[in-house]
């Protein structure tokens, strides 16, 4: 359905939503969109930086038994 829009359906897109909405809450809607893929890559990074924090942390890994053995 979308697939042959082509440059002159997107001008007249863009043309359409200025006139709907006009430049100043557009400006203000594109800098909330800013905001939030911000938001959202810090949140990213935050995550790949405690998953790796966790992943460098070393850890015992000896089966119980063999700590119940090694304690007598």
């Amino acid at each position: 359905m979308l697939n042959n829009i082509g440059l002159p359906g997107l001008i007249l897109i863009a043309v359409v939503v200025l006139v709907l909405f006009g430049r100043g809450k557009i400006s203000s809607l594109m800098g909330e969109v800013g905001k939030g893929i911000t938001a959202f890559k810090r949140g990213v990074d935050d995550s790949k930086k405690e998953l790796d924090d966790n992943l460098a942390e070393p850890r015992d890994v000896t089966p119980e038994d063999q700590k119940a053995k090694d304690k007598v």
